[in-house]
């Protein structure tokens, strides 16, 4: 697992890529958030989607409402960010829509737009189709 801090906008995000998955379930997600907000002191943190277990992008397994709501509770900002497209999933491609048109989630094609997302450097991009 690499990780690397990132500074833009006055704002710290601590933007991780792993070979393997790191959120597998709520449990491994609360010990990944805890672990670096303590290790990174970061509230914003991006993740690579290879780092998120399929079931998470499944949203009748409820996985992925589970883990974002501990994300939430515990005011950390949270982005994934790789590719999407292969998703043919009409709910998730909703979900990732208005997520990406919140304030807290986000899911990105690539980490520089996440961090930016994370940080408030910029306005969010028009809504393509993934």
């Amino acid at each position: 697992m690499q990780t690397e801090i990132i500074i833009m906008n006055q704002a710290k995000a601590a933007v991780i890529y792993s070979e393997e998955c790191i959120l597998k379930d709520v449990q491994s997600a609360l010990d990944f958030m805890m672990s670096m907000k303590y290790e990174t002191d970061c509230d914003r943190i991006a993740l690579n989607k290879k780092a998120v277990a399929e079931e998470f992008f499944i949203l009748s397994t409820g996985l992925a409402g589970e883990i974002l709501q501990k994300f939430i509770n515990y005011g950390i900002k949270f982005a994934v960010y790789g590719d999407f497209s292969r998703y043919t999933s009409k709910p998730l491609k909703d979900f990732i829509y208005e997520s990406n048109h919140g304030t807290d989630v986000f899911f990105t094609s690539d980490r520089e737009e996440a961090v930016k997302r994370l940080t408030g450097y910029g306005k969010p991009r028009e809504a393509r189709s993934i």
